[in-house]
């Protein structure tokens, strides 16, 4: 990493450093804000932001832009490319700016400090979005259709997206699904993206523990096995309806319950049946078998 000793940012490259260096020494000012620009050409861009005007318009989406280079970089976007990797986890970015910012991830730099809390970031939109939503209770971006306020240019253009357009200029290139937000894309990329495949058949899925429950379908895994003719099931529900509907043959001739054994129907009987179990020692009575003894094990410890 270089650093400029004047503002003390940071750069990956030498070269990017000495081109931030000329902004420090420039002749090309900003009568408005004073920004500093390192030529006349980007001194021009900068003063057409002033203006508010956005001449340049994406053929793709609609969306429109101030400067023609904005322009550029915005359809990077649509395009599916990642030029610049990342050397520590290989992850790929569209842009060298993304790559800047995602180095700090495994830098652990926090280069951007709250005035106010003295809290770090490791890029400055993110500062610039904690000083709005904690520290001021300031909403300077207006809905021009509804007049609603919000602390974020980029929450109003997703509150003008959902409510007054209905625009969804994010899609997906796979299944032509379009999405209003860009995060909500990237989950649904997830879907066409699955990396757990199951050997037995075609079926792919996104988390392995979803594959496991699969590969059980195929007999894979202990799962629930039918002690009489060895079918497996994911589910002991699915187990309890098979031993139901094949292998019932004990019927109550009462209710018609349905019973895997003689024993399950024999003791479910005594619910029709007035008979019941007395305990010797307290002469308390019980319908079951069972529960009279229990009782009369705890009944004789409490003598």
């Amino acid at each position: 990493m270089f650093s400029c000793t004047e503002c003390g940012k940071r750069f990956l490259s030498k070269h990017r450093l000495n081109r931030h260096k000329n902004i420090h020494t420039s002749r090309y000012k900003c009568t408005k804000c004073g920004k500093c620009s390192d030529n006349s050409s980007n001194l021009a861009d900068h003063m057409q932001r002033h203006s508010g005007d956005k001449p340049f318009e994406c053929n793709i989406c609609g969306k429109r832009f101030t400067t023609s280079n904005d322009l550029k970089i915005h359809n990077i976007f649509h395009s599916g490319e990642r030029r610049y990797k990342c050397h520590v986890c290989d992850k790929a970015f569209k842009m060298s700016g993304h790559l800047h910012d995602h180095m700090r991830i495994h830098t652990g730099e926090r280069p951007y400090k709250c005035s106010m809390c003295n809290k770090g970031f490791s890029k400055k939109s993110t500062l610039d979005s904690h000083i709005l939503s904690v520290h001021s209770d300031k909403r300077p971006h207006s809905c021009p259709y509804c007049g609603m306020q919000f602390k974020a240019d980029i929450n109003l253009k997703r509150h003008v997206l959902r409510i007054h357009t209905g625009a969804k200029p994010y899609s997906c290139t796979h299944c032509s699904t379009s999405f209003v937000r860009p995060d909500t894309l990237k989950r649904h990329l997830k879907l066409h993206d699955r990396i757990h495949k199951c050997m037995h058949c075609s079926s792919t899925f996104i988390q392995n523990d979803a594959l496991k429950r699969h590969l059980k379908s195929h007999n894979e895994g202990t799962g629930f096995t039918c002690h009489i003719c060895q079918k497996k099931f994911t589910h002991y529900v699915y187990l309890q309806k098979h031993l139901l509907n094949l292998h019932s043959a004990y019927v109550c001739t009462e209710c018609s319950e349905q019973f895997y054994t003689a024993t399950e129907l024999i003791k479910h009987q005594l619910v029709h049946k007035n008979f019941k179990f007395c305990c010797g020692l307290c002469g308390k009575w019980f319908k079951y078998k069972a529960n009279v003894i229990h009782h009369f094990k705890r009944c004789f410890k409490n003598l």
